[in-house]
């Protein structure tokens, strides 16, 4: 069983404080939903777990099965077993999804995969994901829409079956369908060997990815945990009802 632990972690981009002691421990097994309103710092918690330059870890630690996440660099970190499917995948031309694919495979599994083996399990991937078959062939996201996109990002999660993967706000874009598909395909990697952050807004992906644990984030903190009780909550009320409930005003920039 692999375990994820975050304690007192404080970061901040430009001077500004944003994550203000965020504390979290997932385990292999489990799905952690993260909500919470617009500029909360959700996102922020993302991009700082798996490395990403423009913000700074002012204080507290993330560990990965014991080891210092904030002591490696990304490539490292990914092949300690961090996945992020990120809220904007980046367009690469030039390179075609099958080769940026199997290159990823083998730079964080550290092993020299056979295009054949690989092929195979790419196209059933593919099909599990209801994609284009020519998939293999196009550009990493070049001309995508943003639900294909999405669709790409969980592909690649299920190629490269990481320990943890950080999921941001993988339902935006996405149609009724392709919720249901990709919910479907994350769900189906949940066991003792994968565990997940789920960083969204809105209750319908929730709907196809159970989460056994929630927490809501305001103003750069955790400020309540639960389970399916606080996801029927917040789709009734919103968040406003943490103002009177915890006595917590919302930071600016925040809604």
């Amino acid at each position: 069983m692999a375990k994820l632990e975050i304690h007192n972690l404080h970061v901040g981009i430009e001077g500004k404080e944003i994550l203000k002691g965020v504390d979290l421990v997932v385990n292999s097994g489990e799905v952690h939903a993260i909500m919470g309103p617009n500029g909360t710092g959700k996102s922020t918690l993302a991009s700082a777990l798996m490395g990403h330059p423009k913000y700074q870890i002012t204080e507290g630690e993330a560990l990965l099965d014991g080891a210092n996440l904030l002591e490696l660099e990304v490539d490292e970190r990914a092949r300690a077993g961090l996945f992020l499917a990120m809220q904007y995948p980046a367009e690469v031309p030039g390179v075609t999804n099958s080769d940026f694919m199997r290159q990823a495979l083998r730079a964080t599994s550290g092993k020299e995969v056979g295009l054949f083996e690989f092929a195979l399990k790419y196209e059933k991937v593919v099909e599990e994901l209801k994609m284009r078959p020519d998939l293999a062939h196009r550009y990493l996201n070049e001309g995508f829409s943003g639900g294909e996109r999405k669709r790409n990002e969980i592909l690649q999660l299920k190629v490269i079956r990481p320990k943890f993967a950080i999921l941001d706000e993988i339902d935006s874009g996405l149609d009724v369908d392709a919720l249901k598909i990709v919910g479907e395909n994350v769900s189906e990697l949940v066991d003792e060997n994968f565990g997940c952050i789920l960083i969204t807004h809105y209750q319908r992906i929730l709907d196809h990815i159970k989460p056994t644990n929630v927490h809501i984030m305001i103003d750069g903190k955790i400020v309540l945990s639960g389970g399916q009780e606080l996801i029927e909550k917040i789709d009734k009320n919103g968040y406003e009802w943490i103002k009177d409930e915890l006595g917590i005003e919302f930071a600016e920039g925040e809604e």
